[in-house]
């Protein structure tokens, strides 16, 4: 059969060039359940030989969904531009997502005003779901305007305030780090400092958490500084520890970008890495390998935590409850312990 001059094949070209009806047709189209394999290899065939494509506002229309999903990321620019981490799972869940024929449409919020313009378009019917990147509790409140929209939603990273409301994928923050403080002792350091992520952020308490609850009795405030997770944080809180005068052997950062800071800063103070101090930090991102020497430091799989999230989001758009998942993380050991 060739396909009609002047107009685009129909699914009753397709079922008259696989001689079947065209309700067997569109049920492949749909998934093909209850379609034997003999009628699907049909069908596929016949829609090779018409050139038949999907409409895909016609199959919007049909089935109440639009096939994109919104990426909301409540960072700063400057963040998300100076941090690898969003890029790398920005670019997993769109992989992940294009093996589901989903397009991901990234959306920057960082005002309260973008936020909320964000929601209305969320909530308005352009997106079947959405990812959330938001990792400060005070950057939340739109998820509660979200579900309220019966939005199905997942979250990179524990939620704060929603977290038996919202789902999320995660990486082992408390798990990691604890492994890093055992790390650390297990090389013969006995004096260790902490600079800590924010506070209000998952991965920022629960790696204080595990530092703090390894610590136990020897734990003192004077132990910890506190960051924002970028690297002249990082500075500033080796700067503040060392002011101190406690004596300290080695230091565990909340990211990897707040050791290179501490690692600056110790370089410039003449106190050499790892001999005086060791320096461990947690992402594995990029910078731990531009370091001097090289950056010891908590792999996060951030490519498996972004599949976890899109396969959580499918899920809860096919109506199932919210799913939570917490991934396994590892060291790497490089030079600077």
């Amino acid at each position: 059969m060739t396909k009609p001059r002047g107009r685009r094949p129909t699914i009753d070209d397709v079922a008259r060039e696989a001689g079947v009806s065209r309700g067997t047709v569109s049920r492949v189209l749909n998934g093909g359940h209850w379609v034997s394999e003999s009628s699907r290899a049909q069908v596929d065939r016949a829609i090779r030989v018409t050139g038949y494509r999907i409409n895909p506002h016609a199959r919007s229309l049909a089935t109440s969904r639009t096939g994109s999903i919104g990426f909301l990321l409540t960072e700063s620019y400057e963040r998300f531009f100076a941090d690898p981490n969003f890029l790398k799972i920005l670019r997993s869940c769109a992989d992940a997502l294009a093996e589901h024929g989903m397009t991901l449409v990234l959306i920057m919020a960082d005002t309260l005003e973008e936020r909320g313009r964000a929601t209305e378009y969320l909530t308005g019917g352009h997106v079947d779901g959405a990812l959330v990147v938001s990792s400060h509790s005070g950057s939340q409140e739109f998820l509660a305007t979200l579900l309220q929209a019966q939005l199905p939603v997942i979250s990179a990273g524990v939620p704060l305030g929603f977290e038996d409301r919202v789902g999320f994928a995660t990486a082992d923050d408390e798990g990691g780090a604890r492994a890093m403080v055992e790390h650390l002792r297990a090389q013969g350091r006995t004096r260790i400092v902490h600079i800590a992520g924010p506070q209000d952020t998952s991965g920022g308490t629960s790696r204080l958490r595990a530092f703090r609850d390894l610590m136990g009795e020897a734990f003192s405030e004077d132990l910890v500084a506190y960051g924002d997770y970028g690297r002249e944080s990082g500075r500033h809180g080796m700067r503040e520890l060392l002011a101190r005068e406690i004596p300290f052997d080695a230091v565990f950062c909340a990211n990897d970008l707040m050791a290179a800071g501490a690692m600056d800063v110790l370089r410039s103070a003449g106190i050499a890495v790892p001999e005086d101090v060791a320096v461990a930090g947690f992402d594995d991102a990029p910078v731990a390998l531009e370091t001097e020497p090289p950056l010891t430091t908590v792999r996060q799989p951030f490519d498996r935590v972004s599949a976890e999230m899109v396969r959580l989001l499918v899920d809860e758009i096919d109506g199932k409850p919210a799913g939570r998942v917490t991934v396994p993380t590892e060291i790497v050991e490089r030079g600077t312990v």
